[in-house]
């Protein structure tokens, strides 16, 4: 951030005590801290745990995971429970934390979860996603956008649930 998101006056770089340098407005007095998006990813793991569903978006060609923005007043757990049901139509359970990290392109702090679906049968909301599929785990790992922070966020949880 470069400049006071209340008065646009330019920051300067300044010592706060136990912080270290954060950026500063002079005018208004204040230190401002880095504002960006918050959003969750998850691992959606069929009810036995066989089998991890990926999806395609906007029409794109490539699997991802399912992913969403955490609303205001919402906690990310409660995300992760809303967009698995408005994406896969489906409840999810069994929520738990696996990965977070910064998404530049979008100013994004993406924390990805993994959680259990409670049936396979999906009910896609067409409005969002194009497609969504069950892949075993072997298969999933060849599905997955290569490269991509849904493929990263995909390995670190398979290595940590082999």
């Amino acid at each position: 951030m470069n400049y006071c998101y209340e008065c646009g006056t330019k920051l300067v770089p300044k010592e706060l005590e136990g912080e270290g340098m954060i950026d500063y407005c002079e005018k208004c007095k204040a230190f401002r801290f880095p504002i960006f998006n918050t959003a969750v990813s998850m691992v959606v793991q069929s009810p036995d745990k066989r089998k991890i569903v990926l999806i395609k978006q906007y029409g794109r060609d490539k699997y991802i995971l399912v992913a969403g923005y955490v609303n205001k007043g919402e906690c990310a757990e409660e995300t992760v429970a809303r967009e698995v049901m408005e994406e896969l139509g489906v409840k999810a359970s069994e929520i738990r934390f696996n990965k977070s990290e910064y998404y530049e392109p979008s100013n994004t702090l993406m924390l990805n979860f993994s959680c259990v679906a409670e049936t396979e049968e999906l009910n896609i909301a067409e409005k969002e996603v194009d497609s969504a599929k069950w892949f075993t785990i072997e298969e999933v790992e060849r599905e997955i956008f290569q490269g991509s922070l849904a493929h990263r966020f995909l390995s670190e949880f398979l290595r940590k649930n082999r």
